[in-house]
């Protein structure tokens, strides 16, 4: 049997699964609010789970908490094919962030059924853990975990916002497996995304073929300068660590627009104490995000920040510490894996275009232990964690149509 262009998805069954996904943690304004290893993320993976047993797949389950779902193929040797994304959101997070990934794989398997189609390699649908990094950083923790990046010990040791820590809060939920993370192999890896950017709806191509990933830094800072009255300190004698803050983020910008077009840089979360209207800042605490698809001028974006900081902070007689919180290296996917995702487009008719991913993605981490690549899909204004962020039904069947072309032919369809 050769795949052709009449085997698509069910496209209005893969919109149904995000609808009702989307009902479990739903947010104040449309969206999600499913954080990782809270009691929504919990339920949403429990739906997963009944989903993927109708399917007659088998649900594996690690340490970390990630979820593999696997429908087996007819070479019990073969390496599986992995296809998925994450289930967790952002605080105020679209309803499609990660989960189209993870349903879009499911929706893989589910179109395998109906065609009664068998593979020569399993295929597994995975749900990563802590793709987010929203309350407990860095993100992409577990599949980090999993490629050797980081330390299971120092994954779960990492704490929230109210100090509760990962490990407690996979076992309060349920889901932290027995099987040790990162024992298994995979034959490749396919993530599908919405791009979260305004690149492919502003061109009106369908799909993007994600050849890179861009590298970040995430630095937090903090300033201490002396808390003092507003009216009766004269400015010569301040140590504003409110000024020092907003003159290292008019540096961020600074030095994000001499890299263009690809760099970008950002000043996010900002503590600001004791946040008074009538008392000079004495501290300051905030994030640096810092990416750009090459490493060269990723690392010296770095460098320029952090010797601007010190300067800033000595013109202004504050106290400055400067914490690496996150970072990985530029990303660039397997060519057999990128070249199967440009032929499935061209096979089903859809137009596409190489892009970069802006953004991190397991898939950026999964990379470095088996061939990977990446799909996007337009998103409206190219917004996301945002509760406004939107796709159409439209899209996103297109995105998985070659999702499942590209899975199935390296899986190897038989008979």
């Amino acid at each position: 049997m050769a795949l052709t262009s009449n085997l698509q998805i069910d496209g209005d069954r893969l919109w149904e699964s995000l609808e009702e996904m989307a009902k479990i943690g739903p947010g104040i304004a449309g969206g999600s609010n499913r954080q990782t290893l809270t009691d929504a993320d919990g339920e949403g993976r429990a739906l997963f789970q009944r989903w993927c047993g109708a399917a007659g797949l088998s649900m594996g389950l690690d340490t970390m908490g990630n979820m593999f779902a696997r429908r087996e193929g007819t070479d019990p040797d073969a390496l599986p094919v992995y296809v998925g994304s994450h289930l967790d959101t952002q605080p105020t997070g679209g309803k499609y962030d990660g989960v189209l990934g993870v349903l879009a794989g499911l929706e893989v398997m589910r179109t395998l059924n109906d065609l009664g189609i068998r593979t020569r390699h399993p295929i597994v649908a995975v749900n990563w853990t802590n793709e987010e990094g929203a309350r407990f950083a860095p993100a992409m923790l577990a599949s980090g975990v999993f490629a050797g990046v980081h330390e299971e010990d120092w994954a779960k040791a990492r704490k929230d916002a109210s100090g509760k820590l990962f490990g407690d809060e996979l076992k309060r939920i349920g889901w932290e497996g027995e099987e040790p993370v990162g024992r298994r192999k995979m034959h490749a890896f396919f993530e599908y995304h919405i791009e979260q950017g305004p690149i492919l709806e502003d061109e009106g191509i369908d799909i993007g073929v994600v050849t890179h990933g861009q590298g970040l830094y995430w630095l937090e800072v903090t300033l201490t300068g002396k808390e003092s009255h507003t009216g009766s300190t004269p400015m010569h004698k301040r140590r504003n660590a409110g000024l020092g803050m907003a003159r290292v983020i008019e540096l961020v910008h600074e030095v994000a627009m001499d890299h263009q077009p690809d760099a970008v840089g950002t000043v996010g979360h900002m503590d600001v104490h004791p946040n008074s209207r009538n008392i000079i800042a004495g501290r300051t605490t905030f994030t640096i995000d810092i990416r750009s698809p090459d490493k060269e001028t990723l690392d010296s974006m770095r460098e320029r920040i952090e010797d601007g900081i010190d300067t800033i902070a000595e013109a202004l007689d504050i106290d400055v510490t400067v914490d690496e919180v996150g970072h990985f290296d530029p990303v660039t996917f397997d060519g057999a894996c990128v070249s199967a995702i440009r032929e499935a487009a061209d096979r089903l008719g859809y137009t596409h275009r190489d892009i970069v991913s802006g953004a991190g993605h397991d898939a950026c981490w999964i990379n470095r232990v088996a061939p990977t690549a990446m799909i996007f899909c337009p998103c409206v204004d190219g917004l996301s964690h945002n509760e406004a962020e939107a796709i159409t039904k439209e899209w996103a069947k297109a995105g998985a149509d070659v999702l499942f072309h590209a899975v199935v032919e390296t899986a190897g369809i038989v008979g």
